[in-house]
């Protein structure tokens, strides 16, 4: 399974390019905060298993307010060294290798800083 290119940013872990992508829009699931926010990782060039990485918030888009996080590029840089660790192979064909985050793990990729939640509101 390969992310689409279009909507996804290149970036660089380590000298390797991968390519990254979130959701445009939530899943029906995530708006309601029953699932949790998700992006994809893989390999810039070639094909090979996707990673999957879940996180222990909600999206900033969800229609309910909960708390959310931006997902930036040191974040996803951090987590793929993560996944990297714990096993994911970038370069072998298969089933997607899916990253549940905890808050625990946040804190720890971000160098001992807790990260920053916001609370969106809406205005009916």
């Amino acid at each position: 399974m390969a992310i689409p290119k279009k909507g996804s940013r290149l970036i660089t872990v380590d000298s390797t390019a991968y390519r990254w992508r979130i959701r445009h829009k939530p899943t029906y699931s995530q708006g309601n905060n029953w699932g949790p926010p998700t992006y994809a990782v893989e390999l810039a060039e070639g094909q090979g298993q996707v990673l999957l990485v879940e996180l222990p918030c909600s999206r900033p888009d969800a229609w309910l307010g909960e708390r959310t996080m931006t997902v930036r590029p040191a974040l996803v840089a951090a987590t793929i060294r993560r996944a990297l660790d714990r096993g994911w192979d970038p370069l072998q064909a298969g089933s997607a290798f899916t990253l549940s985050l905890t808050e625990g793990d946040l804190t720890d990729v971000a160098n001992a800083h807790p990260p920053s939640h916001g609370i969106t509101f809406r205005v009916m």
